[in-house]
C-alpha cells in the first residue's frame, strides 16, 4: 500500500498517515522500483571473511543502471587474504577505503557497507566526511564513538581463535575461490572513532534484512542496530531477504540502494 510518495508500509494505515509526522522514513519493503534517474558512485564494504568478489553481482546491476561502482577488499581478506596477520585492525580497514578514495580522488559518494562492514564505514564517515555524499549500512552493526564489533559479537565464544586470527564457523573448505577466509581479531577488538561532528551530518540509511520484516516497526525491533538508526534520525527499509542480499537478493537490493539516496 502506497501512502504517499516516500512511505510504503506494512502496518495500519493510521500509523503509516500519522509516522512521517513524528518518525523517520521507514519502509518494509519485499519489492521496490527504480525511482530516481540520478546517478551516484558506490563504495561497497563487504563483512566479516568476505572480499570485494562479494559485489560482483551488485557492481553489474549498478552499471547496468548507469552508477558507477567501487568494489574495496579489506587487508588480509578476498584476493588479499595472503596478507593476514594478526596486526590488521579495524584502523586498517578503515585506511583501505579512506585511501582509495582519495587516492582514485572520488567525491560525494554513497559508501555502503554490510555487517561488519558498518563497522568501517563508521571510521571512514569520521575520517573524510566531506568525500561521503550519503552512508548505507546493510544488515550490519552500527556504533557509538568508542565501540568495537566485539560489543555486538561474542567471536571468542562463537568462533575458534588461534593467534590473534578468528577462524569463523561458517567457514567450509572449497577447491576454487571465491570463498569467506579468515580475519584478524584485531579487526574486532579495536574501537572505532565517531567524534567528528560532521561524520554525524552525513546523511545516512540502516536495510535490515529480515524473514521477518513485520517485526520491524518504529515502536519495536529485536534489532540494536534498527533502534540506533530510528535514534539518529535515519531512514530505515526492511528488505525480505537473508544476511546476504548482495547474492541472494542483488536486484531488488539495487533497487533499495537507489531510492536511500533518492
Amino acid at each position: 500500500m502506497l501512502i504517499n510518495i516516500k512511505f510504503k508500509c506494512t502496518y495500519h494505515c493510521f500509523f503509516a498517515l500519522v509516522l512521517p509526522f513524528f518518525a523517520p522514513p521507514f519502509i518494509s519493503l519485499t519489492e521496490a522500483s527504480d525511482n530516481s534517474n540520478q546517478k551516484q558512485h558506490y563504495v561497497f564494504v563487504h563483512g566479516s571473511g568476505g572480499g570485494g568478489w562479494d559485489w560482483r553481482k551488485m557492481e553489474s546491476i549498478m552499471l547496468d543502471r548507469g552508477h558507477k561502482t567501487h568494489r574495496i577488499t579489506l587487508t588480509g581478506l578476498g584476493e588479499r587474504s595472503h596478507l593476514l596477520n594478526a596486526d590488521i585492525n579495524l584502523t586498517t580497514h578503515i585506511h583501505d577505503v579512506v585511501n582509495t578514495i582519495l587516492f582514485d580522488q572520488l567525491e560525494k559518494v554513497v559508501l555502503v557497507g554490510h555487517s561488519y562492514g558498518g563497522m568501517v564505514i563508521t571510521g571512514v564517515m569520521n575520517e573524510i566526511p566531506h568525500h561521503i555524499q550519503h552512508a548505507i549500512f546493510l544488515d550490519s552493526v552500527i556504533p557509538d564513538h568508542g565501540m568495537t564489533a566485539k560489543d555486538f559479537w561474542p567471536i571468542e565464544n562463537q568462533h575458534r581463535v588461534e593467534n590473534g586470527i578468528v577462524y569463523f564457523s561458517w567457514l567450509r573448505k572449497a577447491s576454487n575461490p571465491p570463498f569467506d577466509v579468515p580475519q584478524s581479531l584485531a579487526t574486532f577488538t579495536e574501537p572505532v572513532n565517531f567524534d567528528n561532528e560532521l561524520a554525524k551530518m552525513i546523511p545516512a540509511t540502516y536495510i535490515e534484512f529480515t524473514q521477518n520484516p513485520e517485526l520491524f516497526t518504529h515502536e519495536a525491533s529485536p534489532n540494536k542496530s534498527w533502534a540506533t538508526a530510528i535514534s539518529r534520525g535515519w531512514t530505515v527499509f526492511s528488505l525480505k531477504s537473508s544476511h546476504n542480499a548482495q547474492r541472494s537478493n542483488p536486484h531488488k537490493l539495487a533497487d533499495l540502494l537507489e531510492r536511500a539516496v533518492k
